[in-house]
């Protein structure tokens, strides 16, 4: 019988005629046809690969030489080119059978496959986004990052790990580049791929083991600089799917061997090199939320935004977002009778959040007091240390200058009255300097895109060494002021990681705002992070829009929801006893959003939410649209600041939540 794959939505399995009953065997069926995935979930057939390829997984070593295997020289010689393409099957180097697919032919001679590639990523058509891209003119390594990708969207599971083993095997020094020219290792990215699926699918029964890849500088902006120090593709292992289920291992007695903090916060290493925070001697994973409840009309572009924490709109001594909220439940934008004032702080403890992420100080200390007492919640306490010229004195135009004195004693002076002022309350959880300083750029009027043209009011990209040392410099004050509390600086993503941990040895927490994708962040980030720096890790932002630009709200808002699980699950994952044992939790961002944020320059309607996208990235339309990353809505906009509506993601994540703080070790 012909040879052939089939998707399901989410598990694909292999049938060569008539085989014996087999975990990673294929479901056979014609396209259309309903069938059950992994899940129990119904799911239609929607295309078929002509050609699998002879081998589930490809022995390499059949077809070639692996030379330099576990250094930088590494390198994958084949030999049996032949052979190796019909083990590969369909999309994966170096077969070229889809060029024989009488589907990929018919849709060809069609004319739905002009076009640029890169459009072609994120759309709902997989067969279309696996047909151009397994055959775009690109550069190899991304060409078949991208088809794996398509693979997996498809639901080819087994195929689509073998399309990004192919990347690690064959093209492991091939580097892309992101929107902010930040550059992308998809031979790093592709193994992350195949750690993950491998983990996640425990019925396929593979291990993936040995996988590596160390490159000195490779942190850092500049590629001409890097040093591969060692590469290894990996390999697979056939195990028993009972053996793939992940372990968590009772840290509860394991010895300490180092300790920040005091008696009420304490962050601890333990004897197996994982990292736990605990408050009152308990396991405190942070579950917070960034909270910055912005009227709709208000703007930070024209300084009309206030204080939250100040704000009482209605006049009745009370502050509107923390108490005077309340949650459309029919979407009608109409308070109704059963829908009574409930208060964003009330909303947060039933979603199980255990702390606010503050950015910049906090002004109404009865708020957070009132908020710990009555709900548990704790402060994150930030302040942003010169980015967005804030604290600094610095023009927004000449931006934070970590070189200028005045600007480096006004931040001294900034965060010593910050310490001061909350040092001591019960409510305070950990310091965070900065937000993702290392991405500060300075402004230009002069030019037209919005990055440009608004910059991010600082020198950090461009100073990042100094900017590093006087955050280590801040951490020394904070600490002789506050020795009871935790010190985190919130980086931007890994990038300079390396002098991150070499400049920095008094922060304790590498705090870092990702946004790498619905499946999380990858092994290779905690790996790395432990790596250099060895500190434990604080996810300071992640988040995704709830806005796709061709997909209806209930399906953009189950696909927020799908990505922020998939985010927390990795941070669950890496937690102390797990994984990398080195995450203490996240920070979601937003609670609501915030309508001020985006708009095409130089005007910026803060009265309407826009739906143009603001930059390429990894998320479910391949845009941020960053007026709608909350887990609430505020409607129309007719009943701000008042009117909540509750997104997918506040409801799955409630649940979340709740439920591993009732299981936690």
């Amino acid at each position: 019988m012909k040879r052939f794959l089939k998707a399901t939505g989410l598990l694909v399995l292999i049938l060569a005629g008539p085989a014996q009953a087999d975990p990673a065997a294929e479901t056979v069926g014609t396209p259309g046809t309903l069938v059950k995935n992994v899940d129990g979930e119904q799911m239609q057939l929607t295309f078929e690969i002509t050609d699998p390829g002879t081998e589930k997984i490809i022995n390499y070593k059949k077809y070639g030489q692996f030379v330099g295997l576990t250094r930088g020289d590494y390198q994958y010689k084949i030999t049996d080119r032949k052979g190796l393409a019909e083990a590969a099957g369909e999309g994966i180097y170096p077969s070229t059978s889809i060029y024989k697919d009488p589907a990929f032919q018919k849709v060809s001679a069609s004319g739905k496959l002009r076009g640029v590639h890169w459009d072609f990523t994120n759309i709902d058509d997989v067969q279309l986004s696996f047909y151009k891209w397994a055959s775009a003119a690109e550069t190899p390594g991304v060409k078949q990052y991208f088809t794996a990708m398509a693979l997996e969207r498809a639901g080819f599971t087994l195929h689509a790990i073998k399309a990004y083993h192919a990347v690690a095997v064959h093209f492991p020094r091939q580097v892309g580049w992101t929107v902010w020219h930040t550059p992308i290792y998809y031979a790093q990215r592709a193994m992350d791929k195949v750690e993950f699926l491998t983990r996640t699918h425990p019925e396929l029964g593979l291990k993936y083991v040995n996988s590596r890849f160390t490159v000195k500088h490779g942190d850092d902006l500049d590629i001409s600089n890097d040093e591969y120090i060692r590469i290894n593709p990996g390999r697979f292992k056939k195990v028993s799917p009972e053996k793939l289920m992940p372990k968590v291992v009772d840290v509860s007695k394991m010895a300490v061997i180092k300790r920040v903090g005091g008696d009420h916060v304490k962050l601890v290493k333990l004897e197996n090199g994982h990292w736990q925070l605990r408050v009152d001697g308990k396991p405190f994973m942070i579950r917070a939320v960034a909270y910055e409840p912005t009227p709709v009309g208000q703007s930070t572009h024209d300084q009309s935004r206030k204080d939250w924490m100040q704000v009482d709109m209605n006049e009745n001594g009370k502050i509107d977002g923390p108490y005077d909220s309340w949650v459309d439940k029919n979407s009608n934008n109409i308070q109704d009778p059963d829908e009574p004032v409930v208060g964003d702080f009330e909303l947060l403890s039933q979603m199980g959040a255990n702390a606010l992420r503050h950015y910049h100080g906090a002004s109404n200390k009865e708020l957070l007091r009132d908020l710990y007492n009555k709900h548990g919640i704790m402060a994150v306490m930030g302040n942003l240390m010169g980015m967005y010229a804030v604290g600094s004195g610095a023009d927004w135009y000449e931006g934070t200058d970590f070189t200028n004195p005045k600007h480096l004693d006004a931040m001294r002076e900034n965060i010593r009255q910050m310490v001061l002022e909350h040092k001591d309350e019960p409510y305070l959880l950990i310091w965070v300097l900065s937000n993702e300083g290392n991405y500060g750029i300075i402004g230009d009027k002069t030019k037209p895109t919005m990055l440009e043209r608004l910059g991010l009011g600082s020198r950090g990209k461009e100073q990042h060494e100094a900017m590093y040392k006087f955050a280590d410099e801040m951490a020394v004050m904070i600490k002789e002021l506050d020795p009871n509390h935790p010190v985190a600086f919130s980086n931007g993503e890994t990038i300079f990681v390396q002098d991150w941990a070499s400049l920095m040895p008094h922060v304790d927490i590498f705090g870092c705002n990702a946004y790498r994708g619905k499946d999380g962040f990858g092994r290779s980030f905690w790996y790395d992070i432990r790596q250099y720096a060895d500190k434990p890790v604080f996810l300071t932002e992640f988040g995704c829009p709830a806005f796709h630009n061709q997909k209806t709200a209930e399906e953009a808002e189950a696909l927020q929801s799908e990505y922020l699980i998939g985010n927390w699950k990795d941070i669950w994952y890496n937690r102390a006893g797990s994984g990398m044992g080195n995450a203490i939790g996240g920070t979601v961002y937003e609670f609501i959003d915030e309508w001020w944020k985006a708009g095409p320059p130089p005007e910026f309607d803060a009265f309407q939410q826009d739906t143009i996208g603001d930059f390429k990235a990894d998320f479910p339309d391949g845009w941020m649209h960053e007026e709608w990353l909350g887990l609430t809505s505020q409607g129309d906009g007719s009943k701000s600041p008042y009117l909540r509506q509750l997104r997918k993601s506040f409801v799955d994540l409630q649940q979340t939540w709740n439920h591993e703080k009732e299981n936690q070790s």
